[in-house]
C-alpha cells in the first residue's frame, strides 16, 4: 500500500476545538510560553525512551546521545523543534494529538467563565501542552516515529488548529519527533535565534537533557580580494542540561525553581512554596516538593491521576507516582529521586516494596512540616493556602492517624472571636484563649457561617464570653467523628447532648436550671404528648438565653451535614429525633405554659418547634402547613 492512500482527514475532539479557542484567545499575552512546553514534551519523551530502554536497549537504534534541538527559518518564517526520544505511532498520534484523554476534561470546560484572566489559569492548571504551539502559529507539522518501528511506518500530522487534522505514513529514518512551527503574520520575532535562545535560558535550563541549536555562523575574513566564506555550523547547548534538584540549593534561585515547577506541573502560576531536600544514610533520596497558588479543577475528584515524578538514580521511571503521599496530601507536585528502588520497578512492584513505605513516611513529614512552616512564618500566605485546599486538607486526621496532632495544628478554623467569616483561628489559638475552668474545644457545624453565627445554641456561650469555632464546610462534621481531642482537650458539639459548661458554669446557674426544671414538668409533658412524633424529648434548656427554644441532637445521632452528605450518595438515612429544649424564661414559652386551649396550645408549639428547626439551618418538611398556622396567629393577635 502506498502512503498516499494513507493519508486520510480527520475531525479534532470537541473539547480540542474549545480548548484551542481558548488557548489562542485567552493566554495570548503570554505567547512565549510555547516553547517551554515544547521543549518539555520533548524531554518527556527522551525520558520515556530511557526507562523504556531498561529492558529493551535497541529502542536506542545505535543513537543514544538524547537532546534536543531547537531551530529556526527566518525566511520561511518556521520554528523547529526536534527530539531523538520515544516517538509516536499513527495510533499515538491520533490519540495524543486529536484528543484530550482526560476524564475530567468536561468538569474543566463547565467551569470556563469567559474571563480570559480566570479562564488563562484554568488552562495552566489543565496543562497546555502541544496545542500552545497554535498561539503563535497558523499551521503545525508534526513528523514522528516511535522507537523501534521500522522507518516506513513513520507518520506526518498537519492542522492549522481549526476543525480537523491530515495523517499520513511517511518514510522517516530516525526515531522520535520533529515539530515545525509555521508563524503568524506578526510572530516573525521567534524565528531568530538571540531571541530562542533567550526563551530556552528563561523557560528551559533546567531541562536535564542538552537543548542545543545551532552556533550563529561568524563570517570570515575578506583575504586578498578573496569572497567571504562561511564558517561550517556547529550546535552549542543553550540550557544547562542539569537535572535541577541535583543541584546545590544555595546554587538555584527562586525564579529557577518556579521554572521548573512550571516545567513539571504545566502550570503556569507561581508556585506558593517549595522544599528541596537531600537525605543520605540507609533511605537516600532527594526530593523537590511544590505547594501550588491554586487548587487544580479536579481536586475533589479522588479518582484523578496525581502524584509525583518518580527517578531512579537520575533516570525517569514514571509520572503521576502515587504511592509517595497519602491522598489528602494529592494536590502536591514535584520530584522524588531515590537510590533505593530498581530501575525496573513497576507500579505493581512499588506496592510491595518497603522501601517506597519509608518514603512515604519522610516525604509525608516533609511536606507538612513545609505547610507548618508557612503557617508560622507567612500567615497571610498560609491564608491563600488554606483557601484553595483546607477542605481537601481535612481529610487528613481520618486517613492518618500516625500524623493526626501535626494535621490538626494545620487546621484552620472561623469562630465567634475572629473577625470575620475567614477562617484563621488554630486549635492552638483556641487552647491558648480558654477561660479558667474550661475543659472542652467547642464547636458548631452549620450549612453556612451566618447559620453557625447566629445559631441559637451559641447564646450561653456568648453570655459567658466562651469562644465557639464556627465549622461550615460539608466536610466538618465527618472530620470531627474522627477527632476525639488536640493534646488532652476534648471536643463538644454545642448542638449536641447535655451541655455542661464545666467549672466555667457557676453553682446557682446550675441550681436555678434544676428548679426551673422542676417548676416546668407540667409544660413538658404536655409538649411531649404534642410534639411525640417529631422530638425523642423535652427538657429545661442550659443553652438558651434570648431565643424560645432549640432542637438539640443526641450525642451520637447524624447533624445535619453528615445526612446531607449520606442522602447525596443515594444512602439510607437513620430514622432520629432531636431532644426539643424550651427556655422558660422566654415571654412566649411563659405564655405557652399559660394556654388552656389545647388546640391552640399546639398549634403555638408547632410553630415555635419550626421555628427552631429553620433557626438551626434545617429544612421544614412541611412549610405550606407552618405559613398557614403563623398566618392564623398573626391574625388572632391582630384582631
Amino acid at each position: 500500500m502506498s502512503t498516499e492512500t494513507q493519508k486520510e482527514t480527520r475531525g479534532f475532539q470537541t473539547e480540542v476545538k474549545q480548548l484551542l479557542n481558548l488557548m489562542i484567545h485567552s493566554l495570548y499575552s503570554n505567547k512565549e510560553i510555547f516553547l517551554r512546553e515544547l521543549i518539555s514534551n520533548a524531554s518527556d519523551a527522551s525520558e520515556k525512551l530511557r526507562y523504556e530502554a531498561l529492558s529493551n536497549g535497541d529502542l536506542y537504534e545505535n543513537d543514544g546521545d538524547l537532546k534536543i534541538h531547537v531551530s529556526f527559518d527566518e525566511a520561511a518564517k518556521t520554528v523547529t523543534i526536534e527530539d531523538n526520544g520515544i516517538g509516536m505511532s499513527r495510533d499515538n498520534v491520533i490519540e495524543h494529538l486529536g484528543t484530550i484523554a482526560n476524564s475530567g476534561t468536561a468538569n474543566f470546560l463547565n467551569q470556563l467563565s469567559g474571563d480570559q484572566a480566570k479562564d488563562s489559569q484554568l488552562i495552566g492548571q489543565f496543562g497546555v501542552g502541544f496545542y500552545s504551539a497554535f498561539i503563535v502559529a497558523k499551521k503545525v507539522d508534526v513528523f514522528t516515529r516511535r522507537a523501534g518501528q521500522p522507518s516506513t511506518e513513520g507518520v506526518h500530522w498537519s492542522s492549522e488548529g481549526e476543525g480537523e487534522f491530515t495523517i499520513e505514513s511517511i518514510d522517516k529514518p530516525s526515531r522520535g519527533t520533529k515539530i515545525v512551527l509555521h508563524l503568524k503574520e506578526g510572530e516573525e520575532e521567534f524565528a531568530n535565534g538571540a531571541r530562542l535562545r533567550n526563551l530556552v535560558r528563561k523557560y528551559s535550563d533546567h531541562i536535564a537533557l542538552p537543548v542545543v541549536m545551532q552556533k550563529e555562523a561568524p563570517l570570515g575574513e575578506e583575504q586578498d580580494g578573496e569572497e567571504k566564506t562561511v564558517a561550517e555550523p556547529e550546535d552549542e547547548t543553550v540550557n544547562s542540561a542539569t537535572a535541577l534538584w541535583t543541584r546545590n540549593k544555595a546554587d538555584v534561585t527562586d525564579e529557577e525553581y518556579a521554572e521548573f515547577y512550571k516545567h513539571i506541573s504545566h502550570d503556569y502560576n507561581t508556585p506558593l512554596t517549595w522544599a528541596h531536600n537531600r537525605v543520605e544514610g540507609n533511605l537516600e533520596y532527594t526530593s523537590l516538593l511544590y505547594v501550588p497558588e491554586h487548587a487544580p479543577y479536579d481536586l475533589w475528584n479522588r479518582e484523578a491521576p496525581r502524584g509525583l515524578k518518580l527517578y531512579v538514580q537520575r533516570v525517569f521511571i514514571m509520572d503521576q507516582a502515587d504511592q509517595f503521599l497519602p491522598l489528602y496530601l494529592r494536590f502536591i507536585k514535584g520530584v522524588v529521586d531515590t537510590n533505593n528502588l530498581s530501575l525496573n520497578v513497576s507500579r505493581e512492584i512499588l506496592q510491595k516494596d518497603p522501601n517506597v513505605d519509608k518514603l512515604r513516611t519522610a516525604l509525608t513529614k516533609r511536606v507538612l512540616d513545609m505547610l507548618a512552616k508557612m503557617g508560622k512564618n507567612e500567615p497571610e500566605k498560609y491564608a491563600e493556602f488554606w483557601s484553595q485546599f483546607g477542605g481537601v486538607l481535612k481529610e487528613g486526621p481520618a486517613e492518618d492517624y500516625t500524623n493526626r496532632e501535626k494535621i490538626l495544628k494545620l487546621l484552620r478554623f472561623a469562630s465567634t472571636q475572629s473577625e470575620g467569616k475567614e477562617p484563621t483561628v488554630s486549635l492552638e489559638d483556641y487552647v491558648g484563649r480558654m477561660q479558667e475552668g474550661q475543659k472542652k474545644i467547642y464547636y458548631v457545624t452549620a450549612e453556612n457561617y451566618n447559620t453557625a453565627k447566629n445559631s441559637p445554641h451559641l447564646e450561653i456561650f456568648r453570655k459567658k464570653g466562651i469562644e465557639v469555632l464556627l465549622l461550615t464546610e460539608r466536610i466538618d462534621e465527618w472530620m470531627m467523628s474522627h477527632i476525639f481531642d488536640f493534646e488532652g482537650t476534648s471536643f463538644q458539639d454545642v448542638a449536641k447532648g447535655e451541655l455542661e459548661l464545666d467549672d466555667a458554669a457557676s453553682e446557682e446557674d446550675k441550681k436555678a436550671q434544676e428548679e426551673a426544671a422542676k417548676k416546668s414538668e407540667g409544660l413538658i409533658e404536655r409538649l411531649k404528648e404534642r410534639l411525640t412524633e417529631k422530638v425523642s424529648d423535652v427538657r429545661v434548656t442550659t443553652r438558651l438565653t434570648e431565643s424560645p427554644a432549640c432542637l438539640v441532637l443526641n450525642a451520637y445521632d447524624m447533624g445535619a451535614q453528615m445526612r446531607q452528605i449520606m442522602q447525596a450518595a443515594g444512602q439510607e438515612l437513620p430514622d432520629t429525633k432531636p431532644v426539643f429544649e424550651i427556655n422558660v424564661e422566654h415571654p412566649l414559652i411563659q405564655k405557652l405554659d399559660q394556654e388552656v386551649d389545647e388546640d391552640r396550645f399546639g398549634e403555638l408549639a408547632l410553630v415555635i418547634f419550626d421555628q427552631a428547626d429553620l433557626a438551626a439551618g434545617g429544612q421544614l418538611d412541611d412549610p405550606a402547613s407552618y405559613v398557614a398556622r403563623l398566618n392564623k396567629l398573626l391574625l388572632e393577635l391582630s384582631q
